[in-house]
Parts: C-alpha cells; structure tokens; sequence
C-alpha cells in the first residue's frame, strides 16, 4: 500500500520545480511514507544545514525503530535504481538504499523530552539533489518543527539560489528595463497619433508597466532570496503586479480579438461571457501560483493545487481563442454583404495573423518551456526562463505593432483598385479556420 504513493513522489522529482531560501515549517501527525522538501542544485561548495525540533513520534504498535525515520538526498540520477528497488522489494526502505546520500535518522536524535538535532553537511559532488524525510516506520506518525537552508558557498558568502538560477535576479531586471523602454516607445506613438489612439492603446500601455513592474519586483525577489534566504516582502509585491499582469494580459488578448474600442464601442453577450469566465479563473490560477510558489512538495495539497494551475491555465488559453476566431468569421460574413472588399481583406488577414501569433506565444510559453525547464542541466535552468521572457517579449512587439495607433494602417485600406482582387482572395478558404 505504501509504494504507489513513495513511487508517485519519487516520480515528482522529475518536474520542473527549483527551491531555494530558508524554510521553516511544522509537521503534525504525518503518516507518509516519504515528503519531499525540495529540490536545489549544487555547486562543489554546497552546504545543507537541517534543524529539527519538537520530535514526536505516535505508532500504534509497541515501539518504532527510529533507524527507519530519517532525512536523505537524492540525484536525479540516482532516481532510477531507487524505483528499481521499490519495485522489487514492496516492503523496502529507501533509507537502506545505497543510491541515497545519508544526511541522519531519529536515532541521532538527542534524547526526550527535547528530542531535536542541528547539522550542516557538505555536499561534496555538484549534482541536483531532492531533500527527503523517509517514514519506514509502519503505522506511525510523525510531527516535528523542520528548519532547512541549502546553499551553495561562493567565497565566504552563501548563495541560496540554487545554480542553474543564480542568474535570474539580473535577467530580471535586464528585461524590466527592456519593458519600461518599450513603454517609453508606445507612449510616443501614441501621442504622435492621438487622432487614431483607441481605449485599447491605453489597456495596452497599462499591460506593459504591470510586465516592467512584475520583472522588477520578480528580480528584487530573487536577489533577497539569493542574498539572504528570505524575499524580505518582495514576494508580496511581485505576486501582486503577477496577478494583474496575467489578468491584463488576456483581458487585452480577448478585448484585441473581439475588435473592441478600434472595430467598435461595445462587446457582444457571448464575448462578455468570455471575459466573465476568463478574468475569474485567472484569479484562480493566480492564487494557485501563489500556494505552489510560497509553499512545497511538503505539504499535502501541493499536487493538486498544480494540478488546479494546468487545468485553469488551459482552459484560459483555449478561451482567448474563441473571440479572435469569431471576429475572423464575421468579418467574412460581412464582406460578402457591404461591398468593401478591400477593407474587409486587411482586416482578415490581420486577425488571421494575430490568430496565429497568439497560438504560437501560448504554444512556446506553455510546451516548449515546460520541455526545456524538463530536459535542461540543472546548471542551465535560466535558459528556460531567458527563451520564455525572449517569446514574451517577442509577442508584445509583435501584437502592438499589429494594433498601434496608425492613421492609415490596414483597417482603413479603402483603395478601390484593389477591390476586385480583395473580392476574390476573400472568396479563397484560406481565411476558413
């Protein structure tokens, strides 16, 4: 009965996630068989210091060995022998594993009343290693306050940012100053074109300083955390400015695909039906995010509020679709009936484009980061972080220039030379979905 679950959170090893700073947390009548804490990589200089306290155990057999409670590295590589031992031996211990790097057991623990326990240990072979605490105690509970810093040392100075990730604080701040740069560049635009600036162009300029903002507070974060083990706050303020980054972001991508402010002044019931359910699970998923992040693998509902994430964020991305599909077909229809075929073109064609940038962006930031996050050394996990702001910042360009406020831009192509061949290329199916 214990295998599946010890299986399923050896297997979790394998997903994306990176922890680092100091955690402090509290342990109460845990009966699993195994909880991971988190995952760091380290470099030749990496320390792990583990402070235990308030130890309890509750069995409701006699006694409990406490040589089959104890804390624990494991590789990534070292991964597959122990699920091969598992699966030949139901009933054996990962603590008796010779794959495992042993940190210490309850049998160290200083005597009762105050059992507690308190050491650093070197990691001598830079790997990227998963912090344990195994139960091989049959039928027992365990509660315990856990206190646990992994760092590695450069010089002197700790650095709690694990050593693919070091580098995110100045990729950060880098691209916010890229962002605040580009905001600089729409404000220009838009007041050399007041007479083509829409409600939209403003939605838009907000978007790009909630982006600029959120990667300022994101490499302030980091820095503390990578400084100090604690984001000292900053955490607070970099989940706010996420939170509406993410909501303005779609909010813009449905209010874009449905021509709102720029193709007309009001929203149809089923687009604001869009918007009702898009701006609401946003809200969800950013709450998710926040758990996921604040928390760990160590507590109980960790999987499932991942699990609540995806499947909030996917049914987002497939939702902001929806709008831009519909627009897409009704100015087909329209075109058949107003005469303005030249106009009409302009206008498929762009939301066509936009159609496909929009999956490209959710296609990139969604797979293929997630892939690369996946498969990258653990010393190369910026690089993911880096080709996801690189894509982001790619597609902002891209959907402002496709929607900037220009007096003749192809909205308004209204030269009646091309109306004979706009007429027929809108009867090709290649404008069909």
């Amino acid at each position: 009965m214990l295998k599946l679950p010890i299986l399923f959170l050896l297997l979790l090893c394998l997903s994306s996630f990176t922890s680092g700073e100091i955690k402090k947390l509290k342990i109460r009548s845990d009966n699993r068989p195994m909880i991971l804490f988190e995952r760091f990589g380290f470099t030749h200089t990496g320390q792990v210091s583990i402070s235990v306290s308030s130890v309890s155990v509750i069995s409701s057999l006699a006694t409990s060995d406490p040589s089959g409670l104890g804390f624990f590295l494991l590789s990534e590589e070292s991964l597959i022998q122990v699920l091969i031992e598992l699966q030949q031996n139901p009933n054996f211990c990962v603590l008796q594993s010779n794959y495992i790097q042993h940190l210490f057991t309850f049998r160290e623990l200083s005597p009762p009343p105050n059992s507690s326990f308190d050491r650093a240990y070197p990691v001598t072979s830079p790997n990227e290693y998963s912090l344990f605490f195994a139960n091989c105690a049959p039928e027992s509970k365990v509660s315990m306050d856990v206190r646990t810093e992994l760092y590695n040392l450069d010089g002197r100075v700790k650095d709690y940012l694990s050593a693919g990730l070091t580098q995110l604080p100045t990729l950060y701040f880098l691209f916010s100053l890229v962002y605040f740069g580009f905001l600089a560049v729409w404000v220009l635009v838009c007041l050399k074109n007041r007479i083509s600036v829409h409600r939209i162009h403003g939605l838009m300029a907000l978007l790009v300083v909630m982006k600029a903002l959120n990667l300022l507070f994101a490499a302030e974060d980091k820095h503390y955390v990578k400084v100090t083990g604690t984001a000292h706050g900053w955490d607070v303020l970099f989940y706010i400015f996420q939170s509406m980054r993410v909501v303005l972001l779609f909010t813009v991508i449905v209010l874009i695909g449905t021509g709102w402010s720029f193709l007309k002044p009001f929203l149809q019931d089923r687009e604001k039906k869009v918007l009702m359910i898009v701006i609401p699970l946003q809200v969800l998923a950013n709450v998710a995010s926040v758990v996921i992040g604040e928390t760990g693998p160590f507590i109980k509902d960790w999987v499932t509020w991942n699990q609540v994430f995806l499947i909030v964020d996917i049914v987002c991305c497939c939702a902001i679709i929806f709008p831009i599909v519909w627009s897409i077909r009704s100015l087909r229809e329209t075109s058949k009936t107003d005469g303005k075929a030249a106009r009409n073109l302009a206008k498929l064609t762009l939301f066509r484009q936009f159609y496909i940038v929009v999956i490209g962006y959710l296609y990139f930031t969604r797979i293929v980061v997630f892939a690369l996050r996946t498969i990258a050394a653990y010393k190369y996990q910026w690089v993911a972080d880096s080709a996801e702001e690189i894509v982001s910042l790619a597609f902002y360009v891209v959907m402002f220039y496709m929607f900037r406020p220009v007096e003749r831009n192809e909205y308004f192509v209204l030269d009646d030379e091309e109306e004979e061949a706009a007429a027929l290329a809108l009867q090709d199916e290649e404008f069909e979905l």
